[in-house]
């Protein structure tokens, strides 16, 4: 399938006056045209729900931010990535498109920078509490303060054991550890809980907190009867990364992952899916089963690839298409040894361990 031309921008002046044809792609239906919002720019995608986006500094270079008319006010879901370049967009919109009445609500999905970051911000200037899971909040508060010289016994080991060289091991300790911290605003001290099952009353709408599991521990998606803020859990053209870390070296993501799929089919597939990058669609359950022959084709691959005894840095070959560069060779690794633990949890592969610390995986 060709891939469409990129996203415009809006027009100046023209916000929420974009065409409303429908496009199919790879089985999902997208009806917003070919407009996407501009820097100080929303765009209201269904009555009430205004889309915004801003930039990233990462290779995904953009994230979909979504305001909600609550009536006396404002209620945002995800805030952008801690800098100054999303200060100056919150600031632009708040004096343009959003400023008729303040912010009453700021709810983040969960702790990723690009959700999070700029939520502190927002919540001092509007004297309101961060509405997000638990799990997610202390997560974020103990990253944050996990700032050391060099990095852990642990996060070392981590690496070694997924197959790393001694050059890049070497590299690794020589650096700072916990950057996370740098790219997110001061967090409150305290929070609102997010449950899930709670049902949130916003404007007319009544959305439902949905948690699901896997690219985070406790993500928060918000459903309705006519839409869903999906966060990253629902993407429409990327998949999500599902990672081990350091901090839970022997953890089963990906199995919190595929079943949180299965249970994400109980919301109607008739929402329109707001997801937190690339464009709202409708095709939940089509966007579902694909994200699940996506895994579970990666790990036939892998499973067969491991006859013989391998190491996660050995696995890249049958995950990933293309030759992973040192800028992503984390994330990567993550990836790969969450594929690995799935199948080591289900007793489809077995763990060799040697002398020097390196772990390899071997079909049983």
């Amino acid at each position: 399938m060709t891939e469409p031309p990129p996203l415009l921008p809006i027009p100046p002046g023209q916000a929420s006056t974009a065409p409303r044809q429908a496009e199919e792609r790879n089985g999902l239906t997208y009806l917003l045209g070919r407009w996407v919002p501009g820097p100080g720019q929303a765009e209201e995608v269904v009555p009430g729900i205004f889309w915004v986006r801003m930039g990233l500094p990462f290779g995904l270079d953009h994230i979909n931010l979504w305001v909600i008319d609550a009536g006396d006010g404002w209620a945002i879901v995800d805030t952008g990535v801690g800098l100054p370049a999303s200060k100056a967009a919150w600031e632009a919109l708040l004096a343009g498109p959003f400023a008729a009445k303040p912010v009453t609500r700021v709810i983040v999905t969960h702790y990723h920078p690009d959700h999070l970051g700029m939520a502190g911000w927002l919540c001092r200037k509007f004297d309101v509490p961060l509405e997000i899971t638990r799990t997610e909040y202390l997560l974020a508060r103990t990253l944050i303060l996990d700032v050391r010289d060099a990095p852990p016994d642990e996060a070392v080991a981590f690496s070694v054991r997924a197959g790393w060289s001694e050059e890049q091991v070497a590299a690794m300790k020589a650096k700072a550890w916990g950057s996370f911290g740098k790219i997110i605003s001061k967090m409150p001290a305290g929070f609102k809980r997010l449950r899930d099952g709670d049902v949130l009353s916003i404007g007319p709408r009544r959305f439902t907190v949905v948690v699901g599991r896997g690219h985070a521990p406790e993500h928060a998606c918000l459903v309705a009867n006519d839409v869903m803020i999906s966060g990253d859990q629902v993407l429409p053209r990327i998949t999500s990364n599902v990672s081990v870390y350091p901090t839970e070296p022997y953890a089963d993501p990906l199995g919190d992952w595929l079943e949180s799929i299965d249970r994400l089919r109980a919301i109607p597939n008739d929402v329109l899916v707001l997801p937190a990058h690339n464009e709202p669609f409708f095709g939940l359950h089509t966007r579902l089963d694909q994200l699940a022959a996506d895994h579970h084709g990666k790990l036939q691959k892998l499973e067969a690839f491991c006859a013989e005894p391998r190491t996660a840095v050995d696995c890249f070959a049958a995950l990933f298409r293309k030759p992973i560069g040192e800028a992503d060779y984390g994330l990567a690794t993550g990836e790969t040894v969450a594929h690995l633990h799935w199948l080591e949890e289900r007793g489809r592969l077995k763990r060799l361990k040697d002398g020097s610390g390196v772990d390899r995986f071997i079909r049983t």
